[in-house]
This record gives structure tokens, C-alpha cells and sequence, in this order.
């Protein structure tokens, strides 16, 4: 454990909250801000600098030790926020880079590639980040980091960082001016959805079964 992580480890809770919670409302409002596309030119970069910044606040999540919410059963925070309009935005600016292949766990042997998109990918994390700021806004903070904790480990982290890479590899061929190959081989529209769901379910079945586990759910 390196030292900046034993000394987040050492802060008062509501420090480490607060700084949380701050890093993901900008990463939030700045996504949002590129999506409007203002400057489509350098929506690429913004994001890779963006995902990056939000992958160091799940780190610190992932290095610190479990977060226990105060209630047995999950507070209903309503109907979650549409993200669809966010998606849309996103799928017309990057279109034709929209699409581009990654493996769900590098661990898993002889895991085929599958096509995602980034206007999904930024749309998923979205959402788990908003539905956590839902509990921190109305003032459940324990709830707020294991929620946040818990999807960065099993859903948004993972999205994150292979977002993170798409985005890099767009980036480096632009500066190393490497043009793109044929990018008609891509397509999520020629991937089976329940292709995705069966490997997208099977990792998370893996990935919940950890420390954190899952909280029954409410009846």
C-alpha cells in the first residue's frame, strides 16, 4: 500500500467523502459539458483526461478498506435520472470511432473480443455515479461510498478502464499519425445481445461474489 493511499486510509472519513464525492460531481458536469459539443475537436482528449482523473478517485475506492452502509436494505433514491439524450450526443460526435472491441476479463482464459461502444460506456458509469450522489446529496454517506466502492469494483470501474483505453488508442493514432484501419468490422449492431449478456453475467457473477458481496435485495 503506498503512502498516499495509507494516508487517505488515515483521514477522517468525511474528508475522504467529501473529496470523493467532489471528484465525481466534476467528472459529472464536465461530461456532461462535452456532450453538448461545443468543441468536438477536442472532445476525444477531454474525455481520456476526464476518465483518467475519475479512475484515480475509484482507485482510492478499490484501495480502501470495505465501506459498511448504516442500513440493511438500500434507501430509495427514485427513478434514476434518463441518460439516453447523453448516449445520442455522444454516439453522433464520435461516430465512426464509436465502436471499438475489448475482452470483459482479462483473466478469464480464451475470452473472445466483443464490440462496445463509448457513448454507452460513458452513459453507464453516469448512471452508478449519479445514483450514488443521490444517497451522498441526501446525506446517507456511508451508503454513498459503498455504493460508489461496490460499482466502481463490479460495474463502472471496469467500463471506465476500458473507455480509458479505447480513447488512448484514438489519441496515439492522431499524435503518431497512424491512421485508422477499416473500422466497418466493428459493429455492436452484428454482436448477439445475448452474447453480451451471457459474458457480461458471468463476470459479474464472479466479480460480486468478494468481499463486498451483495445486500439482499428489498421486499
Amino acid at each position: 500500500m503506498s503512502d498516499a493511499t495509507l494516508h487517505d486510509a488515515k483521514r477522517a472519513p468525511d474528508d475522504f467523502a467529501v473529496s470523493v464525492a467532489d471528484s465525481i460531481e466534476s467528472f459529472i458536469v464536465a461530461v456532461a459539458e462535452v456532450s453538448r459539443g461545443d468543441e468536438p475537436d477536442s472532445a476525444v482528449p477531454f474525455l481520456l483526461l476526464e476518465i483518467s482523473q475519475l479512475l484515480l478517485t475509484g482507485g482510492r475506492l478499490g484501495a480502501h478498506e470495505d465501506f459498511v452502509p448504516d442500513e440493511r436494505y438500500e434507501p430509495d433514491v427514485g427513478p434514476e435520472p434518463d441518460v439516453d439524450e447523453l448516449r445520442e450526443r455522444f454516439a453522433a460526435m464520435l461516430d465512426p470511432v464509436d465502436v471499438y472491441s475489448e475482452v470483459f476479463d482479462p483473466y478469464v482464459p480464451r475470452t473472445a473480443p466483443v464490440a462496445s461502444r463509448i457513448s454507452d460506456d460513458l452513459a453507464d458509469i453516469i448512471t452508478d455515479l449519479r445514483h450514488g450522489m443521490a444517497h451522498y446529496r441526501d446525506g446517507r454517506v456511508n451508503e454513498a461510498l459503498w455504493w460508489w466502492q461496490f460499482s466502481y469494483l463490479s460495474n463502472w470501474g471496469p467500463t471506465a478502464s476500458a473507455c480509458l483505453r479505447a480513447l488512448q488508442s484514438l489519441v496515439a493514432h492522431v499524435r503518431l499519425d497512424q491512421p485508422l484501419d477499416e473500422l466497418d468490422g466493428l459493429d455492436t449492431d452484428a454482436v448477439a445481445e445475448e452474447q453480451l449478456a451471457e459474458e457480461a453475467g458471468r463476470v459479474m457473477a464472479a466479480e460480486i461474489g468478494g468481499p463486498l458481496g451483495l445486500r439482499p435485495a428489498k421486499s
